[in-house]
């Protein structure tokens, strides 16, 4: 297209908008409103961008994790005072290139939390109740800008939209963390604990996110980055508690607590399950995580050490053969080792520990429901 031809098309597409005056009466006074066909085709234009951002694919992005106390609560007291359907008029009548450009902004922020957290939206988003609930006044304000900017009427469907969803998305998280947070309890664990524990260690890139132009974060949205972020926490750490019987054994030999040591006759406490079977059965890893160490240590001869997050730890003793090796990510039900009756043992046999900032746990209750509670959750 040429600089005439290019010329002659702009020129029949502002005398489709041409320039419009409003007349409105504010206390007896008449004033009149001018909207230029230039900020009438920046509205189309800003319908154009939304739809294109609607489909773009944005890449996942690190959302740092608050906890689900005191700031939670602030932010809910805040939600009650943001965006009143005559801030919204005010900001419209600004321009519509600024509010077009923090609607934008605002479909980044959804998309880039939905595909780092959620992924496909489940076809219950809509059921429950939301965290807050903006449609009366969001009904308001395409009211009163449709009445006022008429050309901005599409912009603010696509506002009360957005916060439509923002709301629905944020109950559901509530809901996903609530139901994971309860299985923890059942096995005895402190949800506040595992969310604790998923904060040790971070780090990274700054990458902030904002909805507005000046950098601020709408608290509704910032609602929904905090819900998120703790049902990742509590769903993460529910998946990383022993679920799976580290041998596929009949019985186990010795249990967790008092016995009589097999070397000595006297008082002993063992600090872990005995799973008997023949030398170079499989043993699997009984929660995702990660290999921290493989090698020898005393009384427990071949031994490897799972770390799964939030100071829970699964330890594998009497080994004949090693099959994973250190820095090795593993997902429950791997196999890591062979069986053997090395170190301080009487026959081959494998011995289980489950640790919990270092100290040993009676590994039974996990192995027998988490299983269940697990099933529960999801």
């Amino acid at each position: 297209m040429n600089f005439t031809s290019a010329g002659a098309w702009l020129s029949r597409l502002r005398a489709k908008f041409p320039d419009r005056e409003f007349i409105m009466r504010s206390d007896g006074q008449v004033r009149f409103i001018r909207i230029s066909s230039a900020m009438q085709l920046s509205a189309v234009g800003g319908a154009v961008l939304l739809a294109t951002a609607w489909c773009g694919s944005m890449g996942a992005v690190a959302f740092e994790r608050w906890s689900a106390t005191s700031e939670q609560a602030e932010l809910l007291d805040r939600e009650a005072k943001v965006a009143t359907a005559e801030s919204r008029v005010a900001k419209y009548r600004d321009g519509i290139d600024e509010v077009t450009s923090d609607l934008a902004r605002r479909q980044k922020f959804i998309e880039q939390m939905v595909e780092a957290h959620i992924g496909d939206l489940p076809d219950d988003k809509a059921e429950g109740e939301a965290v807050s609930d903006s449609r009366q006044e969001t009904v308001k304000t395409v009211s009163k800008v449709s009445a006022v900017l008429p050309e901005a009427s599409e912009l603010a469907h696509i506002e009360a939209e957005q916060l439509a969803f923002v709301e629905r998305l944020t109950s559901y998280a509530d809901r996903r963390a609530e139901s994971a947070s309860k299985a923890i309890r059942k096995l005895g664990l402190n949800p506040n604990t595992i969310i604790a524990g998923s904060r040790r260690a971070e780090g990274g890139p700054l990458l902030r996110l904002a909805t507005g132009k000046d950098g601020s974060l709408d608290p509704r949205f910032k609602r929904l980055g905090v819900s998120l972020a703790r049902m990742d926490a509590l769903e993460n750490g529910l998946a990383s508690i022993p679920q799976v019987k580290p041998a596929k054994v009949a019985y186990v030999s010795s249990s967790y607590g008092y016995r009589s040591d097999p070397f000595t006759g006297g008082a002993a406490f063992h600090a872990g399950l005995d799973f008997p079977g023949p030398k170079g059965s499989p043993i699997y890893a009984a929660a995702k995580g990660k290999i921290t160490f493989v090698g020898g240590r005393q009384g427990y001869g071949n031994c490897i050490e799972i770390s799964h997050g939030n100071g829970l730890m699964t330890r594998y003793g009497h080994l004949s053969a090693f099959k994973a090796k250190v820095g090795q990510k593993v997902d429950a039900g791997t196999v890591i080792a062979a069986m053997g009756s090395t170190g301080r043992s009487t026959g081959s046999h494998l011995h289980f520990e489950v640790r919990v900032n270092g100290r040993p746990v009676n590994p039974r209750p996990f192995l027998e429901a988490a299983t269940n509670v697990q099933q529960e959750a999801r």
